[in-house]
């Protein structure tokens, strides 16, 4: 087994192709099959290391989807593919990360950091595949009313530091598993500044950290504007500099060469 942080070295940018009519910036523009194919290929021309693919949109406020909606979703678009380029699948359910892993999906992205189906500890632990687990606080339809921290970093490692253990006693290779502060998912814009200021807190795990923080509305309200570009940009190379290990972006070339000057100057 090559480690997480060997398949994917720092900085690994990891693009976004979600399938769905209403995520919070791209729903809607990859629900043919075709164009979200043609969009993964794209990124990889571009430099992704891994493209993340998902079919149940998780912005807050959103509702779930059933697992045949999701499947119907993400799985022509998988086969379109074929295994060319590397692929992640971001869902918290058993079925849907079987059927992508099937598929030749690498690796397991999963909002719920395996609490959301029983299952999915197990279908990871018996494949090969690598599995990132993210803090959320709440659910998606509830996780931005009021979220409360004592010390958000703190309580963030925390709780991914009992998932981890979580994910090892239900037999995953601690050097297949990455970690995510879950940017947004229950925290304020301050909540989401100090996870990056303080990444060091949750590097103490000792596994690599994905940090996701293209294109959030905590952005916007930090730049009072639409176009989230320069923002993610800065975002991204920002968490690199604290020891980000994969950055999840939108617009992957951008990031791309953003984080190839960063890293060479680092």
């Amino acid at each position: 087994m090559i480690p997480i942080e060997e398949r994917f070295p720092r900085p690994s940018v990891m693009g976004v192709v979600n399938v769905t009519p209403d995520s919070f910036s791209d729903g809607g523009v990859h629900l043919d099959p075709d164009v979200a194919a043609a969009a993964a290929r794209r990124m990889a021309e571009e430099g992704a290391a891994l493209i993340d693919i998902g079919g149940e949109s998780t912005r807050p406020g959103s509702a779930g989807v059933s697992t045949e909606e999701e499947l119907c979703r993400v799985l022509p678009v998988l086969d379109r593919l074929g295994g060319e380029v590397p692929l992640s699948i971001d869902t918290s359910k058993a079925a849907v990360a079987r059927a992508a892993l099937e598929r030749g999906a690498v690796l397991v992205n999963d909002v719920t950091a395996l609490r959301g189906d029983p299952e999915l500890a197990e279908v990871v632990a018996g494949s090969r595949a690598y599995v990132c687990l993210m803090h959320m606080q709440g659910e998606p339809r509830t996780m931005q009313e009021e979220p409360r921290y004592e010390d958000v970093a703190a309580e963030v490692a925390s709780f991914l530091e009992e998932r981890l253990a979580f994910a090892v006693a239900q037999g995953i290779p601690e050097g297949r598993i990455c970690l995510d502060p879950g940017i947004g998912f229950g925290k304020t814009l301050a909540h989401n500044l100090e996870l990056v200021r303080r990444l060091d807190v949750l590097l103490a795990l000792g596994r690599p950290v994905l940090v996701g923080f293209s294109r959030k509305s905590s952005l916007r309200t930090l730049t009072r504007s639409d176009d989230l570009l320069g923002a993610s940009v800065a975002a991204a190379v920002t968490a690199f500099e604290r020891g980000a290990t994969i950055l999840r972006v939108h617009d992957v070339k951008p990031h791309v060469d953003a984080l190839t000057v960063a890293a060479a100057v680092a």
